[in-house]
């Protein structure tokens, strides 16, 4: 088994929104007041190549993101900026690799943001899973409202919904779900940046890999326990970053959010933030 990091693209945010400030709504609205940006920041898609087949963890952005300046969505217009070129999208990338649309078994999708679900449109033939309220809160007017922009959606996406239980708990997370017979390959909740976002952690030779997509923006976020700019429920965001630090305080966890610059680097070197009692952070290789 073997799990690849590949980059679509590049986004900028405000920095309020990666790291919240203040509390309650005015952390939320503070993100559009925000005069300072973050630098460049890499969208990864994580594809895992599993003797079960090869499944595929977010779609990364699309260059229909490019228009955003013209849609009349307030963040998608001045809170926001993508780099991305056609060759960059997952499926060119994927076929580069020798893999093509009808080789992905699965694509699990962490939220439906549109750097997350931006390039659905290469997976027509795969079964898309998503989280069951995370798809019924992104549904309809009230999912527009909410920041979901279902209308860039492919005519023919029809997720199956994927509920996560607690009686297949996973370390110190509620509820998750295997995705493999073998066990290796579980989704789990991690609830906060959406109401119902989910990670999905790969277990391999002793060691704990979480594709963690926006439950933090970055590793040092996670181990500082700061929640970003754009959760609704501090609490419940907290907690999930205390349950990913309280893993990776159990056994070595190669920690790899989609938009931490050093998500690849730290996968490829296997590097996993390990937190001792002492609450210092230790690095292993």
């Amino acid at each position: 088994m073997r799990i690849h990091a590949i980059q679509t693209g590049s986004v900028r945010i405000k920095r309020s929104q990666a790291r919240g400030r203040g509390r309650g709504l005015s952390r939320r609205l503070r993100i559009f007041v925000d005069p300072q940006w973050t630098d460049w920041l890499p969208t990864y898609v994580w594809m895992i190549d599993h003797p079960e087949g090869i499944i595929v963890v977010d779609t990364g952005q699309g260059t229909h993101l490019l228009d955003g300046v013209k849609s009349l969505n307030p963040y998608l217009r001045w809170e926001v900026m993508f780099q991305i070129e056609p060759d960059q999208e997952i499926g060119p990338q994927l076929r580069a690799l020798g893999v093509g649309p009808r080789d992905v078994r699965r694509v699990v999708l962490t939220h439906l943001h549109i750097d997350h679900d931006g390039g659905l449109a290469h997976f027509p033939d795969s079964d898309i899973l998503v989280s069951r309220n995370e798809l019924h809160t992104a549904r309809g007017w009230m999912g527009r409202l909410r920041g979901y922009l279902p209308n860039r959606w492919p005519a023919w996406f029809n997720p199956i919904a994927l509920d996560l239980t607690t009686t297949e708990s996973f370390g110190s997370f509620a509820a998750s779900r295997r995705l493999t017979r073998a066990g290796d390959v579980i989704a789990v909740a991690t609830p906060g940046h959406t109401a119902d976002h989910l990670s999905v952690v790969v277990v391999y030779k002793g060691i704990t890999y979480v594709i963690a997509g926006d439950a933090s923006y970055t590793e040092v976020d996670m181990l500082a326990g700061q929640v970003d700019g754009v959760t609704a429920n501090e609490a419940i965001a907290q907690a999930t970053l205390g349950a990913l630090k309280q893993l990776a305080a159990e056994r070595p966890t190669v920690y790899l959010p989609t938009h931490d610059p050093e998500s690849a680097e730290r996968l490829s070197n296997r590097r996993a933030a390990v937190v001792p009692r002492s609450g210092r952070t230790k690095q292993y290789d």
